[in-house]
């Protein structure tokens, strides 16, 4: 089976975060970045489905600059057979101009399935995985919790707010993956040292139009320190009196 996964590279989730000079976008420096947590499920489901399947192809695509090399790199450390490049100077926060450059990259590649996290941690949209599917006029799934490829066809499963949905659908076809759905692999030595080999294409990004920009942005006021207002059942009344009257949730 020929796949294709589309991956992002985001600041690690930990990272204490600064806004740039700009005002517009976040101070890099120091930052540490790496595949998207969603992405990386979406590799690792690839690489099970090839490794299940039986011979077939992991392909792992990125829009961006060149520092997405070292991001395209350690997804063919964990298995990928190679990776493609779509170079621009920036990754835009317009989805939609990013699934344009995506979907004409992907439109000739044959494949049987496109692999995208549900969404990227940076922005949280999740707009790519699904305007590329509307591009590509394939089938799209969001948000798969669980994944089974056989007879040319595919079945989902999606959590829902206190339920679930399973979701048939013909292939090729386009799917995004939630968590829990695989536990991403850690590269190995072996692997890493593969992945320096594997051919990396680069090519320029055909971006669509970009129509969705940033002006500015800022971080989440400090919230205000707490204060002890005594202890056991005696603080119980004046607590319920501040809830009421200050904090206003009761």
């Amino acid at each position: 089976m020929k796949i294709a996964v589309c991956i992002k590279r985001t600041p690690d989730s930990e990272s204490r975060f600064k806004i740039a000079a700009s005002s517009a976008a976040i101070d890099e420096a120091g930052l540490k970045f790496d595949i998207d947590d969603f992405a990386s499920y979406a590799v690792e489901v690839a690489l099970q489905l090839n490794e299940k399947q039986g011979p077939g192809e992991t392909v792992v695509y990125a829009v961006g600059p060149d520092v997405v090399q070292e991001t395209l790199r350690k997804a063919m450390s964990m298995g990928a057979d190679r990776a493609v490049q779509l170079k621009t100077d920036a990754v835009p926060y317009d989805g939609l101009a990013v699934a344009k450059a995506l979907a004409a990259e992907l439109e000739s590649g044959g494949y049987d399935l496109v692999l995208f996290g549900k969404h990227a941690f940076d922005t949280s949209a999740g707009i790519v995985g699904t305007a590329t599917a509307e591009l590509l006029g394939v089938p799209c799934v969001t948000a798969a919790s669980k994944l089974d490829i056989a007879g040319g066809k595919g079945t989902a499963r999606r959590e829902l707010e206190g339920a679930a949905e399973i979701v048939e659908f013909p292939l090729p076809a386009v799917v995004t993956i939630d968590e829990g759905i695989a536990r991403p692999r850690y590269p190995s030595l072996k692997g890493i040292m593969a992945a320096k080999k594997k051919p990396l294409e680069t090519k320029p990004a055909q971006l669509g139009p970009v129509r969705v920009t940033v002006k500015s942005m800022e971080l989440p006021a400090e919230r205000a320190p707490g204060r002890i207002i005594g202890e056991g059942a005696a603080a119980v009344p004046e607590l319920v009196r501040l809830l009421q009257t200050e904090a206003k949730v009761l």
